[in-house]
């Protein structure tokens, strides 16, 4: 019985997400939003991060608005097996969760900046959860390049941990490491909320505790940015616009 189940829920599986190669990485990609190629080398003024905030459509929309922000991608890190398929991740059996590989510009933006978004942008005291989407793969991540990045999301950690206690919630249950390898997904998922035709949707539930500061923080935007964010409304990502947030703001 347990066995004809597992068959049928991979045709389900396979029939509504085939699996399609990655692209290659060779090829120009470019970013549905941005216009930036989702696989060129990172400039002497760029960084580079990966976060996993439940489900990656809804996670990527709101990194790719920020101003200063060079390009988005979706992907799976912190698993077992290399060039993983939706198809496998989808099972929960290879260890990888869904994350946001973000690209930016240094001297617009900062880290600081971009954790603030994580932390307020779902709820990362869930576990292998995130609303109603269940699995591994939708565990909270933080997976830096860099020690002096992993040393800040660190601190950034401890700073929203005294924040959520004083409102009531538990521990935070987000992973955080370095050098983590990044596998782009499939060319369907890139941008997916941007697409025509896309299905909306976001499983992130936000805590709607404000991340305020933390030690070695160095925020850069402007308060009225984060006033294009409200988590008070439902599916606060799906109802803003496409389009990056204008930087004079």
């Amino acid at each position: 019985m347990i066995k004809k189940i597992v068959q049928n829920l991979t045709l389900l599986i396979d029939k509504l997400y085939p699996d399609k190669n990655t692209v290659n990485q060779n090829k120009k990609v470019l970013h549905t939003i941005l216009n930036n190629d989702l696989y060129a080398n990172l400039k002497d003024d760029e960084q580079e991060i990966l976060f996993g905030c439940g489900c990656f459509w809804g996670a990527e929309k709101g990194f790719w608005r920020l101003p200063g922000v060079i390009t988005t991608a979706v992907g799976y890190a912190g698993g077992e097996k290399d060039n993983p398929s939706y198809r496998d991740v989808c099972t929960g059996l290879t260890g990888h969760t869904e994350v946001v590989r973000v690209v930016w510009n240094n001297t617009k933006i900062d880290i600081s900046d971009l954790l603030k978004l994580f932390w307020e942008c779902h709820d990362p005291t869930q576990g292998n959860r995130q609303g109603n989407d269940n699995g591994t793969q939708y565990r909270s991540a933080i997976y830096t390049s860099s020690k002096n990045q992993l040393t800040k999301a660190i601190e950034s950690k401890k700073s929203y941990q005294k924040e959520l206690e004083v409102n009531g919630f538990g521990n935070i249950t987000t992973e955080i490491e370095n050098d983590i390898k990044f596998y782009f997904a499939e060319d369907y998922h890139q941008q997916y909320l941007a697409k025509p035709g896309s299905r909306p949707y976001c499983s992130a539930m936000p805590t709607k505790v404000a991340f305020k500061d933390f030690k070695g923080s160095n925020f850069r935007l402007s308060d009225k940015i984060w006033l294009n964010y409200d988590w008070n409304i439902s599916h606060c990502i799906l109802r803003g616009e496409n389009t990056p947030i204008d930087s004079n703001l």
